[in-house]
């Protein structure tokens, strides 16, 4: 007879290996199941907003991620032609959380943290190369199919990602769109910092805007991220030639004297940028967070974020019906997670990316008017930090009864 779980989690990416930590750490039977063979090597998300890290702190990694991440106090918005338009210090938030910060650590460098964190937790086990290819239900359990096994459990969540088995199993609703162009990241072992750049911030051009941040990389002094958006019509390999990335590089930094003909790069890659958010969170035993459940452009830092509250809210839900609580708690999780997803990520992170490729000069020069007045009011900045930096988000999710 095949063994029965409790809890069946799909994806071994950072929400996947968080959820099944905060369930393992509480004694619930756990499988993870991970398609590709191993852990996955993500060159995209990177920067932990200070509620995030406060979570991973009860996860029992955040010692691990200090040691190996950078620590962001300030963050900064920069017009490409006019230079700095506003910087925010996160320390005006020192008395609301412990970590007044942002802290950048590759996302393939936390997994594997987390994943060395489950390894000593006895009821839970992670399974690669188990690609699942189906999940049914019944008013009784849920059965996944891998390969020609099938395996039962009480519960399943869908950590899978954006093309997520568990949703669309389901026929869930994935409702939003895809951004017209395509997002290139180019890492660069070129110091910004000694140009006044803060670890964080962001540029804005109608055309050429970009994310700008530096990640740990194999240690100091890292490297410096830049994302701007390419043609998607332009074939992949064109836009990733040194050729296309090097003059597109210099125009983007042209108002800084960096005196750099050519830049070196260690890391080149795009992607498609999505907005979209499942219809529901819970259709009976199966459950979705992160990207299975929300997809958001990177302005903000906000889908990694969001996976792990995802996780943490959940697992807490599943300890107690486990241990005998109203199943209904998977209901208040929909309600808590959901609408602030659509209402804080999605808005926050569209209003991000229209603000920074403002083509309307003087819409353009109202709202960098509006970010140096916040800027430089510290009751303004506190507050508008204090939706930026997550902390808001996770507090009105958990009033929502």
């Amino acid at each position: 007879m095949n063994r029965r779980y409790r809890v069946i989690v799909i994806g071994a990416g950072p929400t996947g290996l968080a959820l099944a930590l905060a369930l393992g750490m509480a004694g619930v039977d756990v499988l993870v199941l991970e398609a590709e063979p191993g852990l996955t090597r993500d060159l995209r998300a990177g920067s932990y907003h200070p509620p995030t890290i406060e979570m991973l702190a009860g996860l029992g990694v955040a010692e691990r991620m200090h040691d190996a991440g950078i620590v962001v106090p300030v963050w900064q918005v920069r017009d490409r032609v006019d230079g700095v338009i506003a910087e925010f210090d996160l320390s005006l938030l020192r008395d609301e959380t412990p970590y007044p910060y942002r802290l950048h650590l590759e996302q393939h460098r936390l997994t594997p943290m987390l994943l060395d964190r489950l390894t000593a937790t006895s009821s839970v086990t992670v399974r690669f190369g188990a690609e699942v290819t189906a999940v049914e239900q019944d008013a009784e359990r849920v059965t996944v199919a891998v390969g020609d096994e099938r395996l039962h459990a009480d519960w399943l969540v869908g950590c899978d990602g954006a093309r997520s088995v568990a949703r669309r199993s389901q026929t869930i609703p994935f409702e939003g769109f895809t951004w017209p162009e395509r997002l290139l990241v180019a890492s660069t072992t070129y110091d910004l910092g000694r140009h006044g750049f803060a670890d964080a911030g962001y540029i804005a051009d109608p055309d050429d805007w970009a994310a700008v941040f530096r990640v740990p990389d194999d240690g100091p002094p890292g490297l410096w991220r830049i994302a701007y958006p390419t043609d998607h019509a332009v074939p992949e390999a064109e836009v990733l030639a040194d050729d296309a990335i090097q003059p597109r590089l210099a125009k983007i930094l042209e108002h800084v004297d960096t005196g750099v003909e050519r830049y070196t790069l260690k890391y080149r890659r795009t992607y498609r940028v999505h907005q979209r958010v499942a219809e529901t969170f819970r259709r009976g035993r199966v459950v979705l967070a992160g990207d299975a459940a929300h997809l958001n452009n990177p302005l903000g830092g906000f889908g990694l974020n969001g996976g792990i509250h995802d996780a943490v809210n959940l697992a807490e839900k599943l300890v107690r019906i486990v241990g005998g609580g109203d199943a209904r708690l998977l209901d208040l999780y929909d309600r808590q997670r959901r609408p602030i997803t659509v209402a804080f990520i999605q808005a926050m992170s569209i209003r991000n990316k229209r603000m920074i490729e403002q083509r309307d000069p003087a819409v353009r020069r109202r709202h960098q008017s509006e970010l140096r007045a916040t800027a430089a009011d510290p009751a303004k900045a506190r507050a508008y930090l204090m939706d930026s930096s997550m902390l808001s988000s996770v507090r009105d999710a958990a009033a929502v009864t």
